[in-house]
């Protein structure tokens, strides 16, 4: 009886291996383009997939985000400064039709597109703008690259500058500048101090000039001041009416003699 079946094993080998191949499970993520005879028939998934091995070919596409690492580009700044700059960029596949039928490889096109932009965009902008307004920079790469790959059925999710590396010479000129920029906001926040505590004395000033109370109140307070220092020397201010007064109150001394100019000869009378 087992001779009987040797002639029907290979067939039933045969066929389990065209069913084998003609199977195809796709999960909930990916999608299968089917081309029957080299033309485009049909974008199918996700589950159960039948091809006819031979006649019908598919392609898998992930439908999930890719992260793509930028290699590091070098950049001329729009001021001439050379840094090397690399990022992450974020892309899905929305139309697997597309995405096979309109270039070859849509990963390695994108990740060239990104790099040409990366160094395009950044090359029109200064270091300090690279370095002070990235989140612009990100969403000014992410529109242009979305832009460009749309008609590949891709799109860009987003795009991160990751690192903006300077040598040790520009490091030291960056922190120079920084250093003098921190040294020029304290003397203007120390002018305005002293501009507003000018207005405050000229205020308090004309205040006191009108009340001849409030010196002599200004006066004791400068003495208990005065007496509560540790200071051996003490420094007692008058005002200046009183000193006038003290100095038209001052007898001058006698005026000198006539004749003293002349030898000192006196003026004799007759006997």
């Amino acid at each position: 009886m087992f001779g009987e079946l040797i002639p029907w094993i290979a067939p039933i080998v045969v066929l389990l291996l065209i069913l084998g191949s003609a199977i195809r499970i796709l999960p909930e993520y990916e999608r299968g383009v089917v081309f029957f005879l080299g033309r485009f028939q049909g974008v199918k998934g996700p589950g159960l997939i039948i091809i006819i091995p031979g006649i019908q070919q598919m392609t898998r596409v992930d439908l999930r985000v890719v992260v793509l690492d930028v290699p590091s580009q070098d950049v001329i700044s729009k001021d001439n400064v050379t840094v090397r700059v690399n990022a992450v960029l974020y892309f899905r596949v929305v139309d697997p039709e597309r995405a096979i039928l309109q270039v070859e490889d849509f990963g390695s096109a994108t990740s060239q597109l990104s790099q040409t932009t990366l160094r395009s965009v950044l090359g029109k902008h200064d270091l300090d703008e690279m370095l002070s307004e990235r989140d612009k920079l990100n969403s000014d790469i992410q529109e242009i690259i979305d832009a460009q790959t749309e008609d590949w059925g891709i799109k860009v999710a987003n795009v991160e500058i990751k690192h903006v590396d300077l040598n040790e010479s520009m490091i030291r000129a960056i922190a120079r500048q920084a250093e003098a920029e921190r040294e020029r906001r304290a003397k203007v926040i120390h002018a305005e101090g002293e501009l507003q505590a000018s207005k405050k004395l000229l205020e308090a000033a004309e205040v006191m000039s009108g009340n001849s109370g409030s010196m002599q109140l200004r006066y004791l307070q400068t003495l208990a001041d005065m007496n509560n220092s540790n200071s051996s020397t003490i420094v007692f201010p008058l005002p200046m009416d009183f000193i006038e007064t003290f100095m038209k109150n001052v007898p001058r001394g006698p005026s000198a003699p006539a004749g003293s100019g002349n030898g000192g000869q006196g003026v004799g009378t007759d006997g």
